[in-house]
C-alpha cells in the first residue's frame, strides 16, 4: 500500500510540474524568432530581444485565469492528499482530493479549448508548454479519478 500511495504522490508532482510549467513558459505559440505566451508576446530581430505584454482581450484573460487555477487547486489537492493521508480513517476515500483534482483537470483543459479556438490564425505553431497544458488534462483526470477510487488501508 506504501508503494500505491507513493506512486499516486510522484504522479500528483509530475502532474502539478506540468501545469506549472505550462503555465510559466513563453511558447504556447512559435514561429521563426517570435514566440507567443500568456503574459508575452517576445520577438527577436537585428536589433534584440523585445517582449510585449500579452493582448489584454477576454480571451487571452480567460485563459490565464484557468490555467493559475487549475495551478492552485492541483497544489490544493496535494496538500489536501497529505493532510488526508495522516488523519484519514481507515477505510475512507480521498474525495476531497479527487474534487480538487478533477476541478483542476476541467479548468486546464478548459483553458486549452478557449486558446485553441480563439487564437488568431497565423503560420505560427503550437509551442510546447501548449501541449504540456494538453498532456496535463488527461493525466490531471486519471490522478482525480484514481482518488476517487483509493482508500486509506493501515
Amino acid at each position: 500500500m506504501l508503494l500505491i500511495l507513493l506512486g499516486v504522490l510522484v504522479f500528483h508532482l509530475i502532474v502539478l510540474i506540468l501545469l506549472i510549467v505550462s503555465t510559466t513558459s513563453s511558447t504556447w505559440t512559435v514561429a521563426t524568432g517570435v514566440h507567443t505566451d500568456l503574459w508575452y508576446n517576445c520577438k527577436s530581430d537585428d536589433q534584440g530581444y523585445h517582449c510585449l505584454n500579452a493582448s489584454n482581450e477576454d480571451w487571452i484573460q480567460a485563459v490565464q485565469a484557468l490555467m493559475i487555477l487549475s495551478v492552485i487547486f492541483c497544489f490544493t489537492s496535494l496538500i489536501a492528499f497529505l493532510y488526508q493521508l495522516f488523519r484519514l480513517v481507515k477505510g475512507g476515500r480521498f474525495y476531497f482530493t479527487s474534487i480538487f483534482q478533477l476541478f483542476a483537470s476541467v479548468f486546464v483543459m478548459c483553458a486549452a479549448i478557449i486558446y485553441t479556438v480563439m487564437r488568431p490564425e497565423s503560420d505560427k505553431q503550437y509551442g510546447y508548454a501548449y501541449v504540456l497544458a494538453w498532456v496535463a488534462f488527461p493525466l490531471s483526470l486519471i490522478s482525480g479519478l484514481v482518488y476517487l477510487v483509493l482508500r486509506k488501508k493501515d
